[in-house]
């Protein structure tokens, strides 16, 4: 007997028959509890502004509404754009609702007070950076990722899982897991596990720069297993660097000796400050802003 192929059913599917498409990631929330505790834990107020990222049907998004002054919602889809306004229309929320059209990523940011979000998961890193790096500071951010993406954000110096976006994120926010979400809560469901986060931005940040911070942890964590002095010793990692240099010292008019050594003098700031033997994956933010400095004091830069 041939086989049969198998239609898709109904999980496929919105309740408009609206076919989900995975290259937008679009995984609804269906499970009112879950709404309802991310709601709860985004303290919300009456005078708040909210940015929801990826609001499909609307089922956080109504629930968002009935608690605060605005929703700002993004949304890249414009068949979930015609169903929102039809969700919310001749409602007390309508004129509540403001809806954005096309890609978060390469769009700017409005002003709001709280980001409450299930985002699309093939844009969770891009994302978080967009948002702590926005300003003015928001208050707070309620987000939903991929169980081991939150993991990651959430790991320290010597986890398996901690890595560049780790430590990245907690330079610039407090980040709490705040409760496990299964892959049946979403229709359809999707393949892993997912896990709700708050993340609360430092207010005032630490005063680095952050272009300079994110260059030495995308070196230092490219072999986060390999000590630091054979890492600095890599040709690649050398000549990007003595190109900075160099730079630096003609911004500085400052003389550069012929038999400049480039590698020298990253293994030299490395030994004076007992940095050489170290390995990223057990380093933590202090001693990472302590060698950032000391490079800078020396005129290496990484931006």
């Amino acid at each position: 007997m041939p086989k049969v192929k198998k239609e898709k059913g109904p999980s496929d599917y919105g309740k408009q028959g609206i076919m989900f498409k995975k290259d937008f990631g679009q995984h609804i929330l269906k499970n009112p509890l879950i709404i309802q505790g991310m709601v709860e834990k985004s303290a919300l107020l009456p005078t708040d502004t909210v940015l929801e990222i990826g609001p499909g049907t609307g089922n956080l998004t109504i629930k968002l509404l009935e608690r605060v002054k605005t929703v700002v919602a993004c949304e890249i889809d414009v068949r979930l754009v015609a169903e929102l306004k039809k969700r919310v229309m001749n409602t007390p929320y309508q004129n509540k609702l403001q809806i954005r059209v096309g890609d978060v990523l390469k769009s700017e940011l409005p002003f709001f007070n709280v980001c409450v979000a299930n985002i699309p998961y093939q844009i969770s890193s891009p994302l978080v950076f967009k948002l702590l790096l926005h300003r003015p500071f928001f208050r707070c951010a309620v987000l939903m990722f991929q169980r081991e993406f939150a993991y990651r954000l959430v790991a320290k110096p010597g986890d398996k899982l901690y890595c560049r976006l780790s430590i990245n994120t907690q330079l610039l926010a407090r980040v709490d897991l705040i409760m496990k979400v299964g892959k049946n809560n979403f229709r359809p469901p999707p393949k892993v596990e997912s896990n709700v986060v708050r993340i609360e931005p430092r207010n005032p940040p630490p005063p680095i720069n952050f272009k300079e911070w994110d260059g030495l942890t995308r070196i230092a964590f490219s072999r986060k297993n390999k000590t630091l002095g054979a890492i600095f010793k890599q040709n690649a990692v050398a000549v990007t660097l003595e190109k900075n240099y160099r730079v630096y010292c003609s911004l500085k008019n400052q003389e550069i000796a012929e038999d400049f050594d480039i590698k020298q003098k990253l293994d030299d700031i490395l030994n004076k400050n007992d940095f050489c033997e170290k390995r990223a994956r057990k380093m933590d933010i202090d001693e990472f802003i302590e060698l950032l400095l000391a490079f800078n004091k020396e005129g290496i830069h990484f931006q």
